[in-house]
């Protein structure tokens, strides 16, 4: 049987702390890179105030300083977003209150490529955006 959006990011691995053994792109070879967790990446979500946006990039980067390391692994952040996105909507969709969900929408560009793969769509996010007052720079 599937599991579910919630299922996954519940039942994540423990993030980890890895150093880069070579350059890649903007990470220097012998830089530390956080590898997260998917309740990592939702519990800063969750901490994001109302009406506040904080792009993707700028979420790896805190990330990275909260942990004490010097970059977030892009690629497993995003897959890992969309995880923590899709199992909130799924909460949503269930049933659960709006403000009781994560509020993905306040790190997630209604212009990029994980709002568009998003089950619940890009109206979504923007109309909550919109709700917020959230501008994106």
């Amino acid at each position: 049987m599937k599991k579910t959006w919630i299922e996954k990011r519940e039942n994540c691995r423990e993030h980890q702390i890895k150093t880069i053994n070579k350059t890649i792109v903007d990470m220097p070879s012998g830089s530390l890179m956080l590898i997260p967790s998917t309740k990592i990446l939702d519990k800063f979500v969750k901490k994001i105030p109302y009406g506040t946006f904080i792009n993707f990039k700028s979420l790896r980067i805190k990330l990275a300083n909260q942990f004490k390391c010097d970059v977030t692994c892009p690629l497993t952040s995003g897959i890992f977003m969309r995880i923590v996105s899709e199992a909130a909507y799924e909460e949503y969709i269930s049933g659960l209150e709006l403000d009781l969900i994560t509020p993905f929408w306040r790190t997630v560009d209604s212009n990029s490529n994980l709002a568009k793969k998003l089950e619940c769509g890009v109206d979504f996010i923007t109309g909550q955006q919109l709700k917020e007052q959230i501008t994106l720079n």
